[in-house]
């Protein structure tokens, strides 16, 4: 997936950004941090912005401001449908935790067990002939982007799939590696990934504005894309299921899944434990690009890591994990704090919703210590007073 962060802006537009709320905002005055997020989104010129707010593992407080189609003055409302981009991995970490209670999968069983043939042997996977590496990827790998795959077959110059890293060495983002979980799973266990999600997530949590295919009923409430050069882009109709980033949902929706993610609703004790825990450290510098080999020592100090379709770490209000999702035309961001089951998360239309995040993740939820400069190559030099 394309994934430009064009963060940098005027210095005016940093110096509006400055001031902001130093204390979490309280259940009852909601108002204040909506009255901040729109404050920072005409400072950002973020056209459409929606965010949820979670405490003690519930749905506190919702809001959609600015617009869904800025040309039309279509408005953002909460049940305006958003692409989630990669934030589908961590639902889809979810479901695969699922198949994990039902003792379906073993996250450290290689996924050859599971697979009718070689992996090989199937057209779409026929580039890793030849190389048995292959053999020794498990779940676990996948999805904590530790197999060594590339992230998209489509960035090599031959449109190949290949092993950029040896497996289990390092963590790099491949989305890649999460689709061929889903491949896994629909060829070896039978079952459709996205009809299974609708059954046993987002039916559940009453998500009926989430799918992760198209459906022709989310045309009438839909929103459009901005890229940071202001430009439109029409929201884009996903004909198929992509594990690593084809949902689409409302931040109504999206909250609930968030709330049951934090407080381990659907999961087992045991399941829910080993999304969050460090599965496998993160030592890069950056993101991306994920295969630039540049540590940073620092990031021991908060115990970067990656859990199962998130990224977790420590800050000064205890262990939190998150999961973005980005292109051209989304930004995206879905954190918890385990302490206190505390969550944000934030959808927007925009390629570089990022302008706002910090401050406004702050105002919500206070320091959290979020790794920005990770998650973001460049991140804007955005600091509360």
């Amino acid at each position: 997936m394309l994934r430009k962060f064009v963060l940098t802006s005027a210095s005016a537009l940093l110096g509006a950004l400055v001031t902001l709320t130093a204390s979490p905002a309280l259940a009852a005055d909601y108002k204040a941090l909506d009255a901040e997020t729109a404050r920072l989104m005409a400072a950002g010129k973020i056209p459409g912005l929606a965010y949820a707010v979670i405490e003690h593992g519930k749905v506190v407080h919702v809001s959609a401001q600015g617009w869904r189609n800025l040309d039309r003055k279509l408005p953002l409302t909460t049940d305006t449908v958003m692409y989630a981009a990669s934030i589908s991995k961590a639902a889809f970490a979810q479901y695969v935790l699922m198949l994990v209670d039902d003792g379906k999968l073993d996250l450290d069983t290689p996924i050859k067990a599971y697979l009718p043939k070689p992996l090989p042997d199937y057209p779409r996977y026929a580039d890793l002939a030849g190389d048995p590496r292959w053999e020794t990827i498990t779940a676990r790998r996948l999805l904590t982007h530790t197999s060594g795959l590339a992230d998209q077959r489509f960035y090599d110059p031959d449109n190949k799939l290949r092993f950029n890293l040896e497996p289990g060495t390092r963590y790099a983002y491949s989305g890649e590696g999460i689709n061929l979980l889903q491949f896994v799973i629909e060829q070896g266990l039978d079952l459709k990934v996205g009809d299974e999600m609708q059954r046993r997530i987002f039916a559940p949590l009453g998500m009926t504005r989430s799918s992760m295919i198209w459906r022709d009923d989310f045309t009438g409430n839909l929103a459009d894309g901005y890229k940071a050069d202001g430009s439109f882009e029409g929201h884009d109709a996903r004909g198929s299921v992509k594990a690593a980033g084809s949902l689409d949902t409302s931040i109504h929706d999206l909250a609930q899944l968030a709330a049951a993610m934090v407080s381990g609703q659907g999961l087992s004790a045991k399941a829910r434990a080993e999304r969050t825990k460090a599965s496998f450290p993160i030592v890069s510098k950056t993101q991306f690009p994920p295969f630039l080999i540049v540590d940073n020592p620092d990031n021991a100090r908060i115990g970067l890591a990656a859990g199962l379709g998130v990224v977790v770490f420590d800050g000064p209000q205890g262990h939190a994990f998150y999961k973005g999702g980005h292109n051209d035309i989304t930004d995206n961001q879905l954190i918890c704090v385990e302490r206190g089951q505390r969550c944000i998360v934030l959808l927007s239309n925009s390629g570089v919703g990022a302008r706002i995040f910090p401050p406004l993740v702050k105002a919500a939820l206070g320091d959290i210590g979020m790794p920005w400069t990770w998650e973001y190559n460049p991140v804007p030099p955005v600091k509360a007073p």
